[in-house]
């Protein structure tokens, strides 16, 4: 009878720790959180009750700490008061005054004319570009990217830098704390910095012990270099080899395929606007007084392109690049070309995807025919029915590439080209750079980078996906439910 009685207040015990759990989370986990977010881990909670929470209690903080908040709201003023606001220029349509409008409030940066932007989708190529940037360097360098590594690919990079040094030039370096550290032999790589004589950093580092923590899965997945304030980079690419010195990517064959741009132009202010950001919230140390030339200051670029970069990510109060690629997307007369590896857009794209199907405009996606990550493989292929459905025509570039390029093009004159892929991890939980181009010549040199996807690759068909066995759509659908879990 004793044992019984335990056992009962034991269960019963259970079952009340079990209802608070629920009625906490049916309380707490709406708040500020989308529907379908909300629904996913309320899902998670219910099944497993004592699982979910602790999986909450980890990752279920989409947002960073206060104090980076307060302090990127800190600098985002100091920039709006420092840059001058950004006119309407009266050759820009309406529309477009108005897309960028809404980025100049969101991130304090405007709209500027007088720019210049090249391609480079080859890989050394790219890394080759930057390097010879670095060699032209009399004062700084700034470098940011996701995640650095020191191998043969990157050697004529590290050795420009060092090169740099060697002349007086300061080269200030930022790189992902968990992206960056995972990858092989990633301590030769800052044993080299050091070696060099490179200052740097890391970002969102996860070191509870140095009062350093957030959420762990919250990521900067920028990449930029800035020399001088005359030259910029930006794009897909990562500093490192093209097949991430990953044991599964070479046995596999993987190799990414990028996207970069070459900047000069005013626009070139911005790119470090968002490096000097970044860096005095890692180190503390505001070197804009001496490393940062205003935009009024660059020589305006031959090509007159009007760019404006638009950071995003978990230290704003909303999702700068969603609202930029919908407002784009939704503003689209005659067609609408994505780029994304990881495609797991939530409903709002969703319908702005279709709806632009339905009003009669050509819409195109590029996506990878394999995946290396494989949740995220498989939430995005849950949406090719849909897509193909309403219209979308949906292009497979061939293996062993993973096509990591990220930009889209609207009509014939708008683009943007950027580090964030178009999936909700890139939307809320890491920090983005995107940038906006409106000039007929920079989309019509998209155009040709589109062009040879659709050379390389082939076009998934409707009629070809309905054959899909069921299995592999049952996986697609499970992923997809996992995805929401942010």
């Amino acid at each position: 009878m004793h044992s019984l009685l335990l056992s009962n207040l034991f269960w019963g015990f259970g079952w009340v720790v079990v209802l608070i759990i629920d009625v906490l989370a049916l309380i707490y986990i709406p708040r500020d959180r989308k529907p379908t977010a909300a629904m996913a881990w309320l899902l998670l909670i219910l099944i497993v009750p004592l699982v979910g929470l602790v999986i909450y209690l980890l990752i279920g903080n989409f947002r960073l700490p206060a104090k980076r908040r307060n302090e990127q709201a800190r600098i985002d003023e100091i920039i709006r008061s420092r840059v001058q606001r950004g006119g309407d220029d009266p050759g820009w349509p309406r529309w477009f005054q108005r897309v960028a409008e809404q980025n100049e409030t969101l991130t304090s940066l405007p709209a500027v004319a007088g720019n210049g932007a090249s391609l480079i989708d080859d890989y050394q190529a790219s890394m080759d570009a930057m390097a010879a940037a670095i060699d032209t360097a009399n004062d700084w360098v700034h470098v940011e990217f996701y995640i650095v590594a020191w191998d043969d690919t990157t050697r004529g990079f590290f050795s420009a830098m060092e090169r740099a040094v060697q002349r007086g030039v300061t080269v200030r370096l930022l790189a992902d704390f968990i992206a960056t550290r995972k990858i092989p032999n990633s301590d030769k790589t800052f044993a080299e910095l050091d070696r060099i004589g490179v200052k740097w950093s890391f970002m969102l580092p996860v070191q509870p012990f140095k009062g350093k923590f957030q959420r762990p899965d919250l990521r900067n997945h920028r990449k930029l270099l800035v020399v001088d304030g005359r030259v910029g980079f930006m794009g897909s690419q990562n500093l490192i080899s093209r097949d991430y010195n990953s044991p599964k990517n070479i046995k596999r064959g993987l190799k990414w395929q990028e996207l970069m741009t070459r900047l000069d132009g005013p626009v070139v202010a911005q790119v470090n606007t968002v490096f000097l950001s970044d860096w005095v919230i890692e180190t503390g140390e505001d070197v804009s007084a001496s490393e940062h030339l205003a935009a009024s200051d660059i020589a305006p670029a031959a090509e007159n392109l009007t760019c404006q970069l638009v950071p995003s990510g978990p230290a704003y109060e909303t999702e700068n690049n969603l609202r930029l690629f919908l407002s784009l997307i939704h503003a689209a007369t005659e067609r609408v070309i994505l780029t994304s590896p990881y495609f797991v857009p939530d409903e709002a794209m969703v319908y702005a995807i279709t709806t632009a199907c339905q009003r009669g405009l050509d819409v195109q996606l590029f996506v990878s025919e394999i995946g290396d990550q494989g949740l995220v493989y498989h939430a995005q292929r849950s949406y090719y029915r849909t897509l193909l459905a309403a219209g979308v025509r949906i292009f497979l570039y061939p293996a062993p590439f993973i096509l990591h390029a990220k930009h889209f093009s609207i009509d014939d004159d708008v683009a943007v080209i950027g580090s964030s892929n178009m999936d909700i991890r890139s939307f809320s939980l890491n920090a983005e750079m995107s940038m906006l181009v409106r000039g007929a010549s920079f989309v019509q040199a998209m155009r040709r980078v589109e062009q040879k996807y659709r050379d390389a690759g082939r076009e998934l068909t409707l009629e070809e996906w309905e054959r899909e066995p069921a299995h592999s759509t049952f996986l697609d659908g499970l992923a997809r439910l996992t995805s929401a879990l942010n």
